[in-house]
């Protein structure tokens, strides 16, 4: 029995582990999502922190969070229905604790 070696071409390795090394060089895009969103909200419900959602026409609602989704958030309201407000309708959000100056104040700083 004649067994024939058989060796890889080290030349072609070498060539095929600096194309992928090139490719990892490229710059990532950065993520679209922080989730800073979502960690908030689940902050605020797991707390069932008291939160004054104002709206884009100068409404304001206070409740808890229940739930939330991409659109949406549900408000569980003391001596009122509960309200399901779509997120395109809120200006801002902030405790119904804190003064209405301050959460002003922050959504100013924000712009």
């Amino acid at each position: 029995m004649n067994r024939k070696l058989i060796r890889p071409n080290l030349s072609e390795i070498k060539d095929k582990m600096n194309r992928d090394k090139d490719g990892d060089k490229r710059k990532m895009h950065p993520p679209t999502d922080t989730f800073a969103e979502n960690y908030y909200y689940l902050k605020q419900m797991n707390k069932k922190t008291p939160m004054a959602v104002v709206f884009t026409d100068g409404e304001i609602v206070e409740g808890t969070i229940e739930w939330y989704d991409r659109n949406c958030i549900k408000l569980n309201r003391d001596k009122a229905p509960n309200m399901l407000v779509y997120k395109s309708h809120i200006k801002y959000i902030y405790k119904a604790g804190e003064p209405k100056e301050s959460a002003e104040g922050e959504e100013k700083k924000r712009k």
